[in-house]
């Protein structure tokens, strides 16, 4: 039973509608493996079977949490998209998890065990991070055919700058064709090819091979500027608290830690219980705004750990209990609360922590 105020929203109804969107833009011959690693962006999503089932196999960041899903009775494919450490091995073979491989000492590993084992083939493209370059692609083809228990089933790469740099991102491409090329010639037909997240999905359908890995998109928000004029998606989720106490204070009022903020005449205050440890960032301190009653309202005073204090002076028939929207996707959006707080929609989702309950609508 949920007994806290501050709870996130999430609509099942609006994440199954969003992934028969990306469905229709990428055609019905092309799978979609959803991305739901970080607790699905913080949604939770990942933990309802019943929606992630729909899906023939699905994508995380690390082997603990694909153990999380089976623990939780999932029993498809999942992939980690992080070429996982040595020591989770068997994590990996007891969970029958499909993994993402790049590197010479993991693949040895691999080679070491009577157990077969999935991957995936990660192959650097221009990303700067992980993968196999062109030049040592051979000799990991090499390496991979030697050891019996190794089943390739996967080929893929990561786009750097999809969202804006075409000539860059072509040149990926072209890599990692060849690269497609030469892993075929050697091994055979591969059963998942696939390199582009929401990015590239939007940008480059023509080029999504026969799987695509939707993130941010799934979740009903923009990936970048122009999104929602390539596919009408529906955001999931609100992020929602109440006035749990409200005073009046007189001019000269210092309002929270530090005195960051004075009040200027007879104000009153509501205090709102969610907070920076909730994922509530401490930068929109005096700098934020909050829904109540249809209107917004400022932040005053420095945002707290476990809660922060808003102006509602304005507002006629406030009360304690009333609705607070921290976004509501139509007047405060998620992306404004990134701008503010100069980041990205995505981390300010996938932060919400543990202590805010989630509810599905």
């Amino acid at each position: 039973m949920i007994t806290r105020p501050t709870v996130l929203e999430v609509d099942t109804n609006a994440f199954k509608y969003n992934v028969r969107k990306i469905q229709e833009y990428i055609g019905n011959n092309v799978k979609i493996m959803p991305v739901i690693k970080a607790n699905a962006y913080g949604t939770y999503i990942n933990k309802l079977n019943d929606v992630i089932n729909n899906f023939d196999i699905v994508a995380v960041a690390n082997v603990d949490e694909a153990v999380e899903l089976r623990d939780n009775g999932y029993l498809k494919e999942i992939f980690v998209l992080n070429q996982p450490y040595t020591d989770e091995i068997q994590k990996i073979i007891e969970n029958d998890i499909t993994v993402g491989i790049c590197s010479n000492i993991f693949l040895d590993e691999l080679g070491k065990l009577d157990e077969k084992v999935k991957v995936h083939i990660e192959i650097e493209t221009g990303m700067g991070r992980t993968g196999v370059s062109l030049d040592n692609l051979k000799e990991y083809i090499s390496k991979i055919k030697q050891n019996k228990n190794i089943k390739v089933e996967g080929i893929y790469t990561h786009f750097s700058s999809a969202d804006y740099d075409d000539e860059y991102t072509k040149k990926q491409i072209k890599i990692f064709e060849e690269a497609v090329q030469e892993i075929q010639k050697e091994l055979g037909n591969i059963k998942y090819i696939h390199c582009s997240a929401s990015n590239g999905i939007l940008n480059y359908p023509n080029k999504c091979f026969n799987l695509v890995r939707p993130g941010i998109i799934l979740y009903g928000y923009n990936s970048f500027d122009k999104t929602m004029e390539k596919i009408n998606l529906k955001p999931v989720c609100r992020l929602k608290s109440k006035i749990t106490f409200l005073k009046e204070v007189p001019e000269n009022t210092s309002i929270s830690y530090s005195r960051t903020f004075i009040t200027n005449r007879k104000t009153k205050v509501a205090t709102i219980p969610i907070g920076y440890a909730d994922g509530l960032r401490r930068c929109l301190s005096n700098k934020g705004e909050v829904l109540m009653n249809g209107k917004r309202v400022p932040i005053i005073g420095n945002v707290c750990m476990d809660g922060f204090l808003a102006d509602v002076t304005d507002l006629n028939n406030v009360s304690v209990g009333d609705d607070v929207y921290i976004w509501d996707n139509e007047n405060i959006t998620l992306d404004e609360i990134a701008d503010k707080c100069n980041t990205i929609n995505y981390e300010i989702m996938s932060t919400i922590s543990y202590r805010v309950p989630r509810v599905f609508i």
